[in-house]
């Protein structure tokens, strides 16, 4: 297959119209829309259900994602090796990271990298749970993984990174005698918490019942950046990295460490198998710290 038609054919994958990905790759649309035509006759089949709302992909379609992006994927391997005998001076790295771990320690992750390889970008994607991060990176749209250790994992190389503690961030005000908190006394506070199946929700829910306590969800929230602004607003107590605890404290939330220790074990994950000098080079630093 031409991989020009297959760059294209995932653009359109990406950008959900072929308008869309004619502008976010530069080329002409009925370029585009010729390239899309042409990858349909030579599979002999449609690949795309062209709607007002954009072009959906058919059984074919979505059949041909996954070896088209593995099969860029090769392509881009192979010119990145020739840029790593000159130390890694061009190309591109995708990460996906879990939005909790972004700030931390992706971001110290990110940043010594880019210093020590400056031509190489990063792209940077933030799945909302482990599972989907995980097939994100299994299918190739991304090649390494921010996540925390568990089941999702299962089929990828994981290398540990870091042990997360989590603390209780409580309102200004909050009353308390000590500077930590029991699971009993977290079940009884009204909680602000993130989605269903995220990783801290999943923490906290399972610690919660393997100590026979329910908690008391009163805010759940999609925007984990609405987290704090909500505990500093009095909506509840947030479990939270406790790297993020200092901002809190700053801006007058009551701290306090949870007994027992609550702990996010943070990995990152790739497919099995060669990685671009980029994303091998990511790990080497990362195995490093």
């Amino acid at each position: 297959m031409d991989l020009r038609r297959l760059n294209l054919f995932i653009a359109v994958v990406d950008h959900g119209t072929i308008t869309a990905a004619a502008h976010a790759v530069h080329v002409a649309q009925p370029a585009v829309s010729l390239a899309i035509q042409e990858l349909e006759t030579e599979v002999g089949t449609a690949l795309f259900v062209r709607t007002r709302s954009g072009a959906v992909l058919t059984p074919a379609g979505e059949a041909l994602v996954a070896p088209a992006r593995q099969a860029l994927r090769d392509i881009a391997l192979a010119s990145q090796a020739v840029a790593a005998v000159t130390g890694l001076v061009a190309g591109r790295l995708d990460l996906v990271s879990l939005p909790t771990l972004a700030a931390d320690p992706l971001a110290a992750m990110v940043g010594r990298f880019r210093q020590a390889h400056p031509g190489v970008a990063v792209r940077l994607g933030a799945p909302d749970e482990p599972g989907e991060l995980a097939e994100a990176v299994r299918r190739g749209a991304a090649e390494l993984g921010i996540t925390e250790r568990s089941a999702d994992n299962a089929g990828l190389e994981q290398h540990h990174v870091v042990d997360q503690n989590l603390v209780a961030i409580s309102p200004p005000g909050t009353t308390h005698k000590a500077r930590s908190i029991n699971l009993t006394e977290l079940s009884r506070l009204a909680l602000v918490v993130t989605g269903r199946g995220t990783s801290l929700r999943t923490l906290l829910e399972q610690a919660l019942v393997d100590a026979e306590l329910t908690p008391i969800v009163a805010v759940e929230s999609a925007q984990r950046d609405a987290l704090i602004p909500l505990v500093l607003a009095g909506a509840g107590t947030a479990v939270l990295p406790e790297t993020l605890a200092a901002t809190a404290a700053g801006l007058g939330a009551v701290v306090r460490t949870i007994r027992p220790p609550l702990q996010r074990h943070v990995v990152l994950v790739h497919r099995p198998g060669g990685l671009s000098p980029a994303a091998a080079r990511f790990v080497e630093l990362a195995r490093s710290d």
